[in-house]
């Protein structure tokens, strides 16, 4: 079995990270991509941290269990299947599902901190950044938070304006320079997508796996 190209895709809240992981999917076979997202890595509700208003902040690095996810990317990396529990953000009214992960020789991980944690940084192959300008994420974000995750708008806009700005701005921005593409995403990332559609194509056919 060869070694599988990790691909790491990140950027801000918004920033269209998901969209166009479903997108680069949807050219490849199961048997040929897995996905691991750190959505799915978030700490109990109860340990999160409230801030002054109490707010429990979810967009702190410390939400995260960066080290299971580090230990299920290296199951993924070393052959092995990873089963979890899909987190529903909390929304009362979605259903989680218990989800299993095989290996595949292109893995593609997909969160916010991914690049913040180093030990996680030095696990990927290739490092790709999704950005947007901050008005569209935050409509994006809107959007998303009340059709998907039941939040009302007055939480949202507060938890955008104290919460995830912040954090991105001291903590997610500066890692732009470290990535190998910064792809904008203010309209479309179809000839982005392709691209890397392509690339990554290529990088199949030299694997055996």
């Amino acid at each position: 079995m060869g070694k599988p190209f990790t691909i790491g895709i990140t950027g801000g809240s918004g920033s269209g990270k998901t969209f166009f992981l479903n997108g680069l999917s949807s050219h490849f076979r199961d048997s040929e991509i897995c996905l691991l997202s750190q959505d799915n890595y978030y700490k109990p509700r109860e340990t999160q941290p409230t801030d002054q208003q109490g707010y429990q902040n979810f967009d702190l690095p410390t939400a995260i269990d960066h080290q299971a996810f580090l230990n299920d990317l290296r199951k993924l990396k070393s052959g092995q299947s990873v089963v979890l529990r899909e987190y529903t953000f909390n929304n009362p009214k979605a259903e989680p599902r218990l989800l299993e992960l095989r290996a595949a020789p292109l893995i593609v991980v997909e969160g916010l901190f991914i690049q913040y944690f180093e030990e996680i940084d030095r696990e990927i192959d290739l490092k790709i950044f999704i950005e947007a300008h901050d008005h569209i994420k935050l409509t994006r974000r809107i959007l998303r938070d009340q059709k998907e995750r039941g939040y009302p708008l007055d939480d949202v806009l507060y938890r955008y304006q104290y919460h995830v700005m912040p954090v991105y701005d001291s903590m997610i921005r500066p890692l732009q320079h470290k990535a190998d593409l910064v792809i904008p995403n203010n309209d479309h990332m179809g000839r982005a997508l392709e691209v890397l559609v392509r690339f990554l194509k290529s990088k199949l056919a030299g694997v055996a796996y």
